[in-house]
């Protein structure tokens, strides 16, 4: 069983089903389906990631309540092995710190515990604010993958590669002060 993991602001503990009503308000604003869109059964697809034994998620907790997800999925191929990290907040925390927080708190445990030496990003390249909060987590561009998703909208849309290498992690347990 996976435990929760702390950071400055947020708490990340393992998803349960029980989050998933909640999850799927958040993914349903439009600030959020903007970014995160899906189907017409967000629970579905929820209920879906919860049980990919590939993908681990964790809800964001802020002062006791669910604010969002975070999740990761690693590539395992010896040579290319790393991590990747998504997440999504509700709009009412935005701005606030939270998702620089949860991406350091997460990368920061990859790093740790799960020996990656590599974690990843790719937000749409149009996103300023999720791009400004990784790059505030210790994330650089990569580069720009063109015409890499599909948006809303049934056209192609490029997004930015972001890593982080553990020895550039901001703060406590990474090089980088």
């Amino acid at each position: 069983m996976r435990s929760s993991l702390h950071g400055a602001l947020v708490t990340l503990r393992p998803a349960t089903s029980a989050d998933i009503p909640v999850l799927a308000v958040i993914r349903a604003t439009p600030e959020v389906r903007r970014w995160w869109r899906g189907g017409p059964d967000l629970p579905a697809e929820i209920a879906e990631d919860l049980a990919d034994p590939g993908t681990h998620t964790y809800v964001v907790l802020h002062q006791g309540l669910v604010v969002g997800a975070i999740q990761w999925s690693a590539e395992d191929e010896p040579d290319y092995r790393h991590a990747s990290i998504d997440i999504f907040l509700g709009p009412e925390v935005h701005g606030r710190g939270l998702g620089t927080d949860a991406v350091r708190t997460l990368a920061r445990h990859l790093f740790t515990e799960h020996g990656h030496h590599r974690v990843v990003i790719d937000p749409a390249a149009d996103n300023t604010a999720a791009i400004r909060s990784y790059t505030k987590a210790g994330f650089r561009p990569v580069g720009v993958m063109r015409r890499y998703e599909r948006g809303a909208d049934g056209s192609w849309h490029d997004n930015l590669l972001m890593d982080l290498l553990a020895d550039e992690l901001p703060g406590p347990g990474g090089a980088a002060p």
